[in-house]
């Protein structure tokens, strides 16, 4: 059996300015990098529909070790889709090198519904994470250099909150003291370094509705604070026009293709459990303006990406879901039961029942927003037909329809039955109800996602959250949507609590207030925003020959 890159280098690619007339993207409209991606120039004032195509969003039961193949059918019900005669693109994420150098693997798909090249894609691609991380150091290297120079805005070396950032996984970089050396080398102080997808950048570019939109928003990203203990933002700092042009090309989106050839946008890389988990505006909103149906998905489970989704992208976004598809496996919802990862290839009805509490959580808090439904099984070699059974059954109850999804294996040919009902739900008239209120407190707003979202009792705060809420509330903040920082392995905020847990708390420890995004960042339990490598790295597997072919990056 192939791998899925051995899958992806077999592949016959189409030129790409031949899939962007396929899109309906004129030739001067893109700028080719290389034979097979190009960037998509920003066009605000040309409205190429006059009515958004149909949104389609993908998203999943809480993900396990036994695998959950979000991108898999994401890829497979849109090229389905497009064997239907729709005419269909993908808005996806740019995979982090973090995830693809460590423990989770990249953001393609995988078997015959990958998009294409595979392999830049999750390498270096067009560079968009370069040029967001580099932005992101020079604004920690001003803001050093300001206090270093006089420190003319007074600015409290302990209360920054401005850390600086790396596309690796390196937990040695957490928590780090710099300006060491000497009177040249600095104010000493403590510091710490995220991973780039952290970064504010990173879900200003992802939110940002043009290039102007990113510079007013960069203006807004708040440093620290003064020792008066009032905010500073990059504003003060006079380096926002510098940072928007070290992202002038990375916030235009990106071209690719499918191994079918339907036209897919990757743009923007945030995390779900730690941002808002979404590909950018800019890409969707391109998507729906070129497309009949586009396929998107949110990060991780329900509970993160399709929340902040809904609630977070939805109302920049103008446009809501037509569909929601809630993609769960055999596999994985047996584990959710209970059963050892060792185990999961034989057939446990018992468990599966156990565990299927996890997906009609997820059912019902995806209900809520007056969307339709539906259910995509993901189907693996060891699934039976009972299984199956038992998941449609249970679906039912919910008078929510499930679909096998065999797209692995048979690319769109695998989502025949899938695409259709996505169509059919899609063309029904909606209800869209937003979660909370804008003028809801974020008490209030944290404890509507933790009991109808998560199923949880409420929320917690930490002394120091409380205060801070008090502080943010001179400023107006208080009342800003909600980013919850939570393990995307369990509802609650205790990664080992599989299935459906309930008579939860969720502790909120400490907030952070992200601006120019638009958002407070609630951090709960032991979250965490610089990953580490796990004992075994993807980098291990991963090599190169000396005619250039890459072997073992999935």
């Amino acid at each position: 059996m192939q791998t899925d890159i051995e899958i992806a280098q077999s592949a016959t690619i189409t030129p790409i300015i031949e899939i962007a007339k396929s899109a309906g993207l004129a030739t001067h409209e893109i700028e080719p990098y290389g034979y097979d991606k190009a960037k998509i120039k920003l066009d605000d004032d040309v409205e190429r529909k006059t009515q958004l195509g149909k949104l389609i969003l993908v998203t999943s039961i809480n993900p396990t070790p036994a695998g959950e193949g979000k991108s898999t059918v994401t890829v497979g019900l849109a090229d389905a889709l497009q064997l239907a005669h729709k005419k269909t693109m993908i808005a996806l994420r740019e995979p982090s090198l973090g995830p693809v150098m460590g423990m989770k693997g990249g953001a393609t798909g995988g078997g015959y519904s990958q998009v294409i090249p595979m392999a830049d894609i999750n390498l270096h691609f067009t560079g968009d994470f370069h040029a967001l991380t580099a932005a992101h150091n020079m604004l920690a290297a001003t803001l050093d250099n300001s206090i270093y120079q006089g420190n003319p805005l007074n600015i409290d070396p302990r209360r920054i909150l401005w850390k600086r950032v790396l596309d690796i996984n390196d937990r040695a970089l957490r928590h780090v003291t710099i300006g060491l050396g000497g009177p040249t080398s600095g104010v000493p102080r403590e510091d710490g370094f995220d991973i780039t997808v952290a970064s504010e950048l990173m879900a200003i570019l992802t939110l940002s509705t043009n290039l102007q939109d990113l510079k007013n928003r960069i203006k807004r990203i708040v440093v620290g604070y003064t020792y008066d203990k009032e905010p500073v933002m990059v504003e003060d700092l006079h380096v926002a026009g510098a940072l928007t042009t070290l992202l002038k090309d990375a916030i235009k989106p990106n071209l690719v293709q499918t191994l079918a050839h339907t036209p897919t946008i990757i743009h923007g890389g945030p995390f779900a459990n730690i941002a808002q988990g979404t590909n950018s505006v800019l890409a969707t909103k391109t998507a729906l303006k070129l497309a009949d149906y586009v396929v998107t998905e949110g990060g991780f489970g329900a509970d993160l990406g399709g929340e902040k989704f809904l609630d977070v992208k939805v109302p920049i976004l103008g446009k809501t879901p037509d569909t929601i598809v809630i993609v769960a496996t055999i596999r994985a919802l047996k584990h959710h039961g209970g059963v050892a990862l060792d185990d999961l290839n034989t057939e446990n009805l018992e468990a599966l029942q156990v565990g299927l509490e996890n997906l009609g959580r997820h059912i019902q808090s995806m209900q809520r927003y007056g969307v339709p439904v539906v259910v995509a099984i993901n189907r693996f070699t060891a699934d039976t037909d009972a299984e199956m059974q038992t998941i449609k059954a249970y679906t039912q109850h919910f008078n929510v329809e499930a679909y096998t999804s065999d797209v692995w294996a048979k690319g769109g040919l695998g989502a025949t039955e899938l695409a259709q009902a996505v169509v059919e739900k899609a063309n029904q008239v909606s209800d869209f109800k937003p979660l909370y209120a804008t003028e809801d407190t974020a008490v209030e707003k944290l404890n509507k996602i933790v009991q109808t979202i998560y199923g949880g009792q409420g929320v917690e705060l930490s002394a120091k959250a409380e205060k801070q809420l008090l502080e943010f509330a001179k400023y107006g903040w208080d009342k800003l949507p909600i980013i919850m920082a939570k393990t995307q392995y369990s509802l609650s905020d205790n990664a080992k609590k599989l299935g459906a847990p309930r008579d939860f708390v969720i502790h909120v420890r400490e907030f952070v207030p992200k601006l120019g995004a638009g958002f407070l960042v609630a951090l709960t339990g032991s979250i965490l925003t610089m990953p580490g490598l796990p004992k075994h790295p993807a980098a291990y597997d991963i090599d190169i020959d000396e005619s250039g072919t890459i072997t073992g990056l999935f």
